[in-house]
């Protein structure tokens, strides 16, 4: 049996931090990376696509974001889809589960709403469902795997959605979570899960898919798995990338126009097209106001434009003008007199408002360049 792993399509979900055109474009990608899931299971001859919960970002989708994701799903007719509730998709009522079941579905989709083991194609193979009918679940959905009656020889898949205590929760949480040896004790063959957004494997028979196409800077890539599983054998599982747009989280620290540039470089070079990156970039450091405008012109500005977004915290990066730019500002009188202020200012870390003394002088500087063009 060869199968594909996948969770956390998160459909309808917005994006806070990026203008108009980009939320839309990221928000239809999540759609459209259905469409790649459906041809990569038809050119790897996989007969089903296991979806491990939050096929939708929240518990009440509008009518066209609830049916969207179906109608793609429609289109791949030789490829079952098993989709489950997840903790962003619970099945409590009036949720999109309640709304589908009354809605006619094609054929090649199959929703679990109940713990009841379902099976794929010819039936040699049986999925468990762990179910959430809340958010919020203080029992282990799997819990039920262990006592799950599937016909004798049949190969056994759990699909569930929560957390694994012993990776990357907390010892306090107490909600969806699943035990981390439920492979061994349901007799499962493979047990496919959702919830963390990272491709993760937990053990030989235990894998996170993460999501297909990524949603925050924790996580770059977005990966499916192909699974081949047999009788009485360790599962084969190939990741295969998935999504379109690329999630880089970059730190650096800039003390010259050089550093500047290097950082540029380095950026330019994630990806030979940016419009497909996403960056959240945190600089730190000090700059001469010469440095700072070029990093203003090349990064905040000339990167900006390139990535699809870029996400800048400069709040440790500082302005410390030279002698000479204070100087070539002015000489002696008030201007000069404001500028050794507003340095002063900038140049103070424990002042509320040393950014706005820094952006005042950088913007006094760049007038001081201006004039002295206009007037060579």
């Amino acid at each position: 049996m060869r199968f594909l792993h996948t969770s956390d399509l998160q459909i309808g979900k917005t994006f806070g931090f990026v203008d108009d055109e980009t939320l839309a474009i990221l928000r239809a990608e999540r759609l459209e990376v259905i469409r790649r899931i459906g041809e990569i299971a038809v050119s790897k001859q996989a007969s089903a696509v296991l979806v491990a919960g939050d096929i939708y970002d929240n518990v009440y989708p509008g009518l066209e974001m609830l049916l969207r994701p179906i109608e793609r799903m429609r289109q791949f007719t030789g490829v079952e889809w098993h989709l489950i509730p997840g903790n962003h998709d619970p099945h409590i009522a009036n949720s999109p589960w309640e709304r589908l079941l009354r809605t006619p579905l094609p054929p090649n989709i199959v929703i679990h709403t109940t713990f009841e083991p379902r099976p794929i194609g010819d039936g040699s193979v049986w999925v468990l469902p762990g179910i959430l009918n809340h958010r919020h679940m203080s029992s282990d959905p799997t819990t039920a795997f262990d006592t799950a009656v599937t016909p004798p020889g049949a190969l056994r898949i759990g699909l569930a959605h929560g957390s694994i205590r012993s990776f990357g929760s907390t010892e306090s949480s107490t909600n969806n979570v699943l035990a981390i040896d439920r492979a061994a004790t349901a007799k499962l063959d493979y047990l496919a899960l959702g919830d963390w957004h990272g491709m993760t494997r937990i053990d030989d028979r235990t894998w996170y898919s993460g999501t297909p196409e990524p949603d925050r800077f924790e996580v770059t890539t977005g990966h499916v798995l192909l699974v081949d599983v047999s009788p009485n054998t360790v599962p084969i599982v190939t990741p295969l990338e998935s999504s379109r747009f690329f999630w880089h989280m970059e730190a650096a620290t800039v003390n010259s126009a050089s550093d500047v540039v290097a950082l540029e470089s380095h950026i330019r070079g994630l990806n030979p097209d940016l419009s497909r990156v996403l960056v959240d970039l945190r600089v730190s450091g000090t700059l001469d106001m010469a440095a700072r405008e070029q990093f203003e012109q090349i990064i905040t500005t000339g990167l900006g434009s390139a990535l699809r977004a870029l996400r800048l915290d400069v709040s440790e990066l500082y302005l410390k003008p030279t002698t000479e730019e204070l100087e070539a500002i002015d000489h002696i009188g008030f201007v000069r007199v404001a500028a050794d202020e507003l340095a002063a200012l900038a140049g103070d870390v424990a002042n509320p408002q040393r950014e706005i003394a820094a952006e005042a002088l950088q913007r006094l500087y760049v007038l001081h360049i201006r004039h002295m063009a206009a007037i060579q």
